[in-house]
């Protein structure tokens, strides 16, 4: 192919300590890199990447520019807002008499026998949440319109508190939405400075908290969201950037800028999002239909799962105990990265993390100024990491005041040895994580043990061993792009947009009529989205579900049915599914009891298919070196089977080629990630440079290394 006929996707995911790119040529080829993120500013560390790239391709920066088709972008500055709390100055206008609905909530307390739990602090204020008489009664009917000379005064208080956002959630609006759209519009033709969202457009559907807290989670991270895009929107405009900038949402789908801009709550897991759909391919790819994905970053531990194929979402999401109802990949995040702190508590217990030291200060070994024991410490001192060879050398490590800060903050007080000390914090951090891993598959129904775990982020594969020993996950994938996993699945991200409308009623009731009309606004409204954002209308395909419960019960349970179904308004093969479903997930059924259903929303996806790459591979002309061309040396290093240091083989995985096999205890080093193979692990490098390590205990000899879900699920009983 000729130099200029060269055309490239750009996969860019912000994390905590590190900004990763993933670019991927219209010939194959590829090229992953590195950046320190920059917290002050996300879109700088996103520009500095574009140089680098540049540099490394030999190219000039408007030579590599102008061949850049597409970026597709993950950004944590909506969650980075969330936790922080330093989103907009927010005001809140609801219907009188529901001032304190934000505050109140559900009216539950998480931690309910715990009498010192105290309630989360409200986005909005309590003098901001303001007050307008109007009402729609439960039958959808305006009993009392808006009353104008009231908005007047409000609008007044707005102007005086230097409000800059303007959340805007009404009564029984996801019924009738006529008082909410004249106010909105009033609003806006008033102050027209101001970001301003109503529940309509955010989340029309029934369940009033969950309505109002993700209408004020969308305008205080609006403003936030609005000023980052554009300013990096106008740093693309000035080195000519002439493709498509698209936004990674938390359903897996992207999204153009202006959606973002308008509906920014489909960014609070923008990063973390791409891992599913990544670990999705990666699993295909080796036969299996059920995977967990894991992505241990610099400041976040992420798990999700992959079911038949698809990866699952909730409508019952929290983003630091603020309730946020769209649509989001199922993710549990937890506060365990390479850069998490270990502390040890009043009670002499070592623990680790939430804290993150980040990329600055960072790690102690980064002697970048950070004083606290990390993970990524740890890691050095046990021997898993090179400190000549960290990011390929970029960043060397400093072992010997590692050792004596850990020795002095941490092991003084638990009167232990540094080694000691970083054992403790390794075993600690891999319990943490094992544990993220149960809440994404056991507390939801699902068996570990018959998944494929899928091992991603720069430091994951030093720890995936230990976290699937625990669970007795049988075999764990180390894909070739671990290290940039999210920033490579973001490139296989098709637009996606989610619609919701409440229709609550028996189930034997369903109107037909009202029912596919439903269904028929919802998709015309998604297809001339599409449409206006350049996909052809063959290239979209639509996924509808139902929420259904048995009458009486509070909590529903969404059905995945397919569009025939819903068209064909078969009603009753549904309902059998319905059964299915409600017993996997909560074992048990009602169908011989006879209870009945109630239908409460009505969904549709929306899913416009775009042009992926051909391959996820991070390697190019992937050599035919064996294990003696590819062996580097030996070193000591912790193996937690044997509790002590032990000598053991280092090869370099840059080198290794196809379908050799390496037992355990080893170490298999990379310039952007290190596999550690404790003694119970065999490792076997497939296809595209990735790693199949599967336990050799769990997983007896002679069993298949690329078996089906069913087989795993049969090995387990």
């Amino acid at each position: 192919m000729k130099e200029s006929e060269m055309k490239y996707k750009l996969g860019i995911d912000v994390g905590g300590t590190f900004t990763d790119f993933f670019l991927v040529g219209n010939d194959g080829s590829s090229l992953v890199h590195k950046t320190l993120s920059t917290p002050e500013d996300s879109s700088i560390g996103f520009i500095t990447g574009i140089h680098e790239m540049a540099e490394k391709l030999q190219l000039t920066l408007p030579g590599f520019i102008a061949r850049i088709e597409t970026i597709v972008h993950g950004t944590t500055v909506a969650t980075n807002a969330l936790l922080t709390m330093k989103g907009a100055k927010t005001a809140l206008i609801t219907t009188a008499g529901f001032r304190d609905a934000l505050e109140m909530r559900r009216g539950v307390r998480e931690e309910r026998y715990n009498n010192h739990y105290r309630n989360v602090k409200p986005l909005v204020p309590r003098h901001l949440r303001l007050c307008l008489t109007e009402r729609v009664d439960a039958s959808a009917k305006i009993i009392e319109e808006l009353n104008f000379e009231e908005l007047d005064t409000i609008i007044s208080k707005i102007k005086s508190e230097q409000v800059e956002a303007i959340a805007i959630c009404l009564m029984n609006s996801f019924l009738n939405n006529e008082n909410e759209k004249q106010l909105t519009q009033y609003l806006r033709e008033a102050l027209p400075e101001l970001y301003i969202c109503a529940s309509f457009e955010v989340l029309p559907s029934i369940r009033f908290y969950e309505r109002l807290s993700t209408t004020c989670i969308n305008a205080y991270i609006g403003v936030v969201i609005d000023r980052y895009l554009e300013s990096l929107l106008k740093k693309l405009k000035k080195i000519n950037f002439q493709g498509k900038l698209m936004i990674m949402q938390s359903n897996g789908g992207v999204v153009t800028p202006e959606v973002a801009r308008k509906i920014s709550a489909v960014t609070v897991l923008s990063g973390p999002a791409a891992a599913p759909i990544a670990g999705s391919y990666y699993a295909r790819l080796l036969g299996f239909e059920n995977c967990i994905t894991m992505d241990m970053g610099g400041t976040s531990f992420d798990t999700s799962m992959v079911v038949n194929g698809q990866c699952i979402t909730s409508t019952d999401g929290e983003i630091d105990r603020h309730r946020i109802a769209l649509p989001t990949l199922d993710i549990i995040t937890i506060g365990a990265g390479g850069g998490s702190i270990g502390w040890v508590d009043p009670g002499a217990l070592l623990k680790m993390g939430p804290q993150s030291a980040g990329s600055l200060p960072g790690p102690i070994s980064y002697n970048r100024g950070g004083l606290e024991p990390t993970c990524t410490d740890a890691d050095l001192v046990l021997g898993y990491l090179d400190p000549d060879y960290f990011a390929g050398g970029k960043y060397p490590l400093h072992v010997e005041k590692t050792r004596e800060i850990i020795a002095s903050r941490l092991g003084d007080s638990i009167g232990l040895n540094e080694q000691q000390t970083a054992a403790g914090m390794y075993r600690v951090i891999n319990m943490n994580m094992a544990q993220g891993v149960r809440q994404v598959s056991v507390e939801r129904g699902y068996d570990p043990r018959e998944f494929l775990l899928i091992c991603a982020g720069g430091a994951g594969a030093i720890h995936a061993g230990e976290i699937c020993r625990e669970l007795e996950i049988p075999m764990f994938l180390v894909p070739a792009v671990a290290s940039i996993f999210c920033a490579a699945g973001m490139l296989l991200g098709d637009l996606k947009h989610d619609y919701v409308r409440s229709y609550i009623s028996n189930y034997s009731d369903v109107d037909r009529d009202r029912f596919l009309a439903l269904y028929h606004e919802m998709r015309e409204e998604a297809r001339s989205t599409l449409l206006e954002e350049g996909i052809e209308a063959k290239n979209i395909e639509y996924y509808p579900s139902l929420d259904l419960r048995y009458l009486g019960q509070f909590h529903e349970v969404p059905l995945e049915v397919s569009m025939e179904d819903i068209l064909d308004f078969k009603l009753m093969d549904m309902k059998e599914a319905f059964h299915k479903e409600h017993n996997r997930k909560y074992g048990y059924e009602l169908k011989s009891e006879g209870t009945e259903l109630e239908m409460i929303n009505a969904r549709l996806r929306a899913v416009g298919i775009t042009e992926k790459p051909h391959s996820l591979s991070a390697k190019e002309n992937i050599p035919k070196s064996d294990v003696k061309q590819a062996f580097k040396g030996k070193r000591m290093a912790y193996v937690p089977e044997a509790d002590e240091m032990q000598e053991m083989a280092v090869y370099d995985g840059d080198k290794l080629g196809e379908s050799i096999t390496i037992k355990g205890p080893a170490i298999i080093e990379q310039v952007n990630t290190t596999l550690f193979l404790s003694s119970s692990y065999h490792c076997e490098t497939i296809i595209g440079g990735s790693f199949l390590v599967y336990n050799k205990i769990l997983l007896p000899d002679g069993y298949a290394k690329n078996s089906s879900t069913t087989e795993m699920s049969t090995l387990h009983g």
